[in-house]
């Protein structure tokens, strides 16, 4: 007989009780949930990438103040994309045209145009070494060769992010302790690196296997999993981890709004779709008038992390005056799968389900022949 499905190398490297792993959310991150997934002895996440390195070392220390357990902070190694630094006024102005209305409708100001600040990813990442965080999880391609080796030094797991099999091989050849590969059926930004984001679009269910059967390191399945059924599937794929993100969003515990929460809930959520206008970057969201309009032809966006800082104007107004349909709602494809509203109430029911169903599928997945390439 196989071991207790929530047993593995990658849970014992971690040191969690439950091969859950709840997604970094980006800046719908939370102290409290990231400790409360912890807690019930799952890895509870951060995504820091937002976040100017003061701010990153007072969120490690929040986060230590309310658990004890394992967390990861998580980080995007590429901070911006081409000509975010050649953009001038003229490019702003352009791509704030079809903002500016409904900014005047809000009775919301103007944004003026600021010259670009580059942030570094070497100095957030320096935060996390000094803090010696449990895990440093990453997206958007690999650190630097000393980050990583500091990273071994000082007994800091590392996860990286695939959306395609060559970016695993590269990360396993990096060195990395984990990866999650990340489906494009996940909600928000994947990370794509060694190709464009539109070119990596590939499923969970046929990305896990293909790098499973490519890398020695343990797998975390990622992308359109919401409920039992699909840690199941993903666990007799190959992988020793799932990470979940969208299904968080529906609690009180996330960094997600009032109104972001009741969109997840909502069967509209099933309706989701691709877009760049939001922050320059490729990310699935809620469909919604917004994102309809800046997915329109001829719409001109700005690079990341322009369009980002220029939506976030929009945001703080649609979010004060009750407006969803100018938010960006990032969720994945099983949004749907939302549950509740009780974060312990799901937790402990996706545990016993799993448990319920896992023993015969474990069996058959860890008798299944292996096939590991790394041609």
């Amino acid at each position: 007989m196989p071991a207790s499905w929530n047993r593995n190398r990658l849970t014992a490297k971690l040191g969690i009780d439950y091969p859950i792993i709840q997604g970094p959310l980006g800046g719908l991150s939370s102290q409290r949930l990231t400790a409360a997934v912890s807690n019930f002895g799952g890895l509870g996440s951060f995504g820091a990438h937002g976040l100017a390195p003061e701010a990153i070392k007072d969120v490690i220390a929040e986060i230590r103040s309310l658990t004890s357990k394992p967390f990861a902070m998580n980080l995007w190694v590429s901070m911006e994309d081409e000509g975010a630094r050649a953009s001038n006024e003229s490019g702003f102005n352009r791509s704030l045209a079809p903002l500016a209305i409904h900014l005047a409708a809000l009775g919301a100001p103007r944004p003026a145009y600021k010259p670009y600040s580059p942030a570094r990813f070497e100095d957030q990442a320096r935060v996390l070494l000094d803090a010696k965080v449990p895990v440093f999880s990453f997206i958007y391609g690999i650190p630097p060769k000393e980050i990583l080796e500091e990273c071994r030094a000082k007994s800091i797991v590392t996860i990286g992010a695939a959306t395609t099999p060559d970016e695993a091989a590269a990360l396993q050849e990096a060195g990395v302790d984990a990866i999650a590969a990340s489906g494009f059926e996940a909600g928000g930004h994947r990370g794509s690196f060694l190709r464009a984001a539109e070119d990596s679009l590939t499923g969970t269910l046929s990305l896990v296997p293909q790098i499973v059967d490519i890398v020695d390191v343990p797998v975390i399945a990622a992308g359109g999993i919401g409920d039992a059924r699909g840690v199941i599937a993903t666990l007799a794929l190959g992988a020793e981890a799932v990470q979940m993100g969208t299904v968080f969003l529906a609690y009180e515990e996330s960094g997600a709004s009032r109104l972001h929460r009741e969109a997840v809930l909502r069967r509209k959520a099933g309706h989701t779709a691709l877009t760049k206008g939001f922050t320059g970057r490729l990310a699935r969201g809620i469909h919604n008038p917004l994102m309809e309009e800046l997915n329109r032809e001829g719409t001109e966006i700005l690079p990341y992390p322009l369009q980002r800082g220029l939506v976030t104007n929009l945001s703080i107004a649609a979010e004060a005056a009750g407006r969803s349909d100018l938010l960006p709602l990032w969720a994945g494809q099983s949004a749907t799968l939302a549950p509740c509203t009780d974060l312990s109430a799901f937790l402990n029911s996706l545990i016993r389900e799993v448990s319920e169903i896992a023993g015969p599928v474990m069996e058959w997945s860890a008798n299944r022949p292996q096939r590991h390439s790394n041609s």
